[in-house]
């Protein structure tokens, strides 16, 4: 093998060519240092005499399935300029790692289709090695996001199971990436975000979070200038709860054993949007009989319809007036749900019509979330914690399916 198909097939450069042999089903390239290229890898001198070599192999990428490795006697040399006594760096492989840079960048581009596992298998090696390969590389490119140029985030926590409990979760929407994910939830678990954004002099405009009062407070301390606008999946979603409530104590409250196997399994048609119904179950039908009966449940049902339309007027003032309203008619209903409801959308209004200043919402996470919720269901769990997180923070780069 010439010096030149050494470094155009397995990268190695600026090292002679010695001899390859097949050993024990491996092929192995034995190459060496010309004394010329040899430099001191504290201040890169010429000026240095030998001390003796280490033999070392370096796993490298296979060759028609064959394992193939790199044989290397590591010169130790002393440095006449500066007297540091060293191993010379080498040019193909890392410190302290028994693989070469070409067989990491194969693992890396295998992983971006295959699960660690399934690379392990492939490459002959063990899974702690493709995985300390992968983490080393998440954490060299996802570790510590530029935080500089963001304008608006969103924010938001997600449930990961009953050991780790939660995770807080900050994305950039202008990018769909993750910025920080911090362990636990509330104010608490954003104090180390919030130092990292004030270091990187960012200048937030908006952020989109639910109407968390740990939320509030963090963002209102640390981002006085910043709007804060409430998600509309939150809201709709807090007003459903109090549907689901609503609807269990009116089947309590019937009189008769028909009107209550009429309102029995109607939650998630209540929950569901009107042009999702399914005509094949006919769940219209069914609907239609059980707001017919009950004046309450009707009346919440499609003041839930109206709540919806608030983000879809035209401009800001359009939508205060029919939110005025919605609060107006809501507060009279006599329904203790809807005038709950009421007090609760009434206090945050300034920040649920802040949507038409900055149309951001924390949709983008929500999507994210599961994502986050099928990356853990597919390794079975993680129990290394800061891969898991560095797996969360690499999640905009990944496609389809999520083995990258």
């Amino acid at each position: 093998m010439s010096t030149s198909l050494l470094y155009h097939a397995f990268c190695i450069r600026g090292y002679k060519f010695v001899r390859a042999f097949f050993n024990y089903g491996r092929i192995v390239f034995r190459v060496r240092q010309e004394r010329h290229h040899l430099r001191c890898p504290v201040c890169r001198s010429r000026r240095i005499n030998l001390k003796g070599s280490i033999n070392r192999t370096f796993r490298s990428a296979p060759i028609v399935f064959k394992p193939v490795f790199i044989e290397f006697a590591i010169p130790r040399i002393e440095c006449l300029d500066c007297g540091a006594i060293r191993q010379v760096k080498l040019g193909f492989a890392d410190e302290r790692r028994s693989y070469t840079r070409q067989f990491e960048r194969l693992a890396l581009g295998l992983c971006r289709h295959m699960t660690i596992k399934d690379v392990a298998n492939f490459l002959g090696v063990s899974w702690d090695m493709i995985k300390e390969i992968q983490k080393r590389y998440l954490k060299r490119r996802f570790s510590r996001p530029s935080l500089k140029g963001i304008k608006r985030l969103a924010i938001d926590e997600i449930y990961i199971g009953s050991k780790e409990k939660y995770l807080t979760i900050v994305m950039d929407l202008s990018r769909g990436a993750v910025v920080f994910v911090g362990e636990g939830k509330g104010g608490e678990a954003l104090i180390p975000f919030w130092r990292r954004l004030k270091r990187a002099g960012a200048h937030i405009e908006a952020v989109a979070i639910d109407m968390s009062a740990a939320y509030i407070a963090a963002v209102r301390d640390n981002l006085p200038k910043a709007v804060i606008v409430f998600d509309h999946f939150h809201i709709i979603k807090l007003y459903n709860d109090g549907l689901t409530k609503l609807r269990r104590e009116l089947y309590h409250q019937c009189g008769s054993q028909e009107e209550k196997q009429v309102i029995k399994g109607t939650r998630w048609l209540l929950l569901k949007n009107p042009d999702k119904l399914d005509d094949t179950r006919d769940e219209p039908d069914r609907l239609k009989q059980a707001l017919e009966i009950n004046q309450p449940l009707a009346a919440a049902y499609y003041m839930k319809e109206d709540l919806r339309l608030v983000w879809d007027q035209p401009d800001k003032e359009t939508a205060e007036n029919f939110l005025i309203d919605w609060l107006w008619r809501a507060g009279r209903s006599g329904i203790s749900m809807l005038i709950k409801m009421a007090h609760t959308i009434g206090a945050h209004r300034p920040r649920i019509l802040s949507y038409y200043d900055y149309p951001i919402s924390t949709g983008p996470l929500e999507g994210t979330n599961n994502k986050i919720k099928t990356v853990k269901r597919q390794a079975y769990g993680y129990r290394d914690q800061e891969f898991f997180i560095l797996k969360i923070m690499s999640l905009h780069t990944t496609r389809y399916a999520l083995v990258g």
